[in-house]
C-alpha cells in the first residue's frame, strides 16, 4: 500500500510540475499583450517578467505593466520601461532690424571706408536701397555689407561698370 501511495504522490507531483507554464510560452503571451504598446518588449525567467523599452508617457508605461501582470502564470513584473522626456521645440531667435538712421549711417561709413564713393544709400522703413555706380567685382562686398547692417530688405538699383 505504501508503494502505491508513494507512486501516486510522485505521479501527482510530475503532473503538477508539467502544468506550470514554461518561460517561452509566458514570454510569447506577454509580448502578444504588449503589441498595443510599441517600443516595449519583455523577457521572462522563472515566471518573472522584465519589461524593457521606451514610451512617450507614464500612462503607456503603466498600461504595459498591467498587461503583463494579467497574463496567467506570471509571478511578478519588473518594469524597466523608461519614459521619453519631451524635447522642447527650439524658439526662433527674433530678427533684429536696425532703425533707419542707424542703417544709413552704418552703410555710409562702411562704403566710404571701403572706397565705394559711387554708391548712394537711402533707407525707408528698414528697407535699404542702393543706387549709383559700382564695379562688378565689388558688388558682392557691397551687398554683404548691406546685409550685415541688418535691414529688413536690400533693394539693389546699382549700375554695374
Amino acid at each position: 500500500m505504501k508503494k502505491l501511495l508513494m507512486a501516486c504522490c510522485l505521479l501527482a507531483g510530475v503532473f503538477l510540475f508539467a502544468c506550470k507554464p514554461n518561460d517561452s510560452k509566458l514570454q510569447q503571451a506577454v509580448n502578444e499583450k504588449l503589441m498595443a504598446t510599441p517600443g516595449v518588449s519583455a523577457t521572462v525567467k522563472d515566471g518573472v517578467v522584465t519589461l524593457n523599452g521606451e514610451v512617450t508617457d507614464d500612462t503607456a508605461k503603466q498600461t504595459a505593466e498591467d498587461a503583463a501582470k494579467n497574463v496567467k502564470g506570471v509571478k511578478s513584473v519588473t518594469n524597466n520601461i523608461t519614459v521619453q522626456v519631451p524635447v522642447p521645440e527650439p524658439t526662433p531667435s527674433p530678427v533684429t532690424i536696425n532703425p533707419d538712421e542707424v542703417l544709413k549711417n552704418t552703410l555710409d561709413s562702411t562704403y566710404k571706408a571701403a572706397g565705394y564713393s559711387g554708391v548712394t544709400v537711402s533707407v525707408m522703413n528698414g528697407e535699404v536701397t542702393l543706387e549709383g555706380k559700382a564695379k562688378k567685382s565689388d558688388l558682392r562686398k557691397i551687398m554683404q555689407a548691406a546685409q550685415e547692417a541688418k535691414p529688413k530688405k536690400v533693394n539693389n538699383k546699382l549700375t554695374l561698370q
